[in-house]
């Protein structure tokens, strides 16, 4: 039984969070450098199955694409390349960044930990992973 994967795609960083294998729980991966995708993956899929890679769509308020979908757009391509037997979901990250440091905030990390952006990232990725994983409990 696989995992899904969740990525918070951003230019400097790049959150993941994984589910465990009985798709039950969503939890902060990594956060890594988006040139090391490759090759942190490859060394991933070596011990772990992952079914499906959930890509955070970014969408302004009035739910059109905002200006950094492109870039997205370019790291789905390269998932498809690299990874073409694992299906890629895009799922709207609307809000992810601002509830992942609301999160944060909340949880007794001293100031320093709070603004680790790397730390958000790797929320915000979680937070879209669990979205995804309420939208099939749903059954959407």
């Amino acid at each position: 039984m696989g995992r899904l994967m969740a990525f918070d795609v951003g230019t400097k960083r790049l959150g993941i969070a994984v589910t465990d294998p009985l798709k039950m729980f969503a939890t902060a991966l990594e956060t890594i450098h988006p040139k090391d995708l490759e090759s942190y993956l490859k060394k991933y899929l070596q011990t772990q199955e992952v079914e499906i890679f959930i890509v955070g769509e970014p969408k302004q308020m009035n739910g059109t694409p905002s200006e950094s979908i492109q870039h997205v757009k370019g790291f789905v391509t390269l998932l498809k390349k690299h990874f073409p037997d694992i299906p890629v979901v895009m799922m709207d990250e609307r809000f992810t960044s601002k509830m992942a440091s609301a999160a944060i905030a909340q949880s007794g990390l001293k100031r320093s930990d709070r603004q680790n952006k790397a730390l958000v990232d790797s929320v915000a990725a979680t937070i879209i992973l669990q979205s995804y994983l309420e939208k099939l409990s749903l059954g959407f």
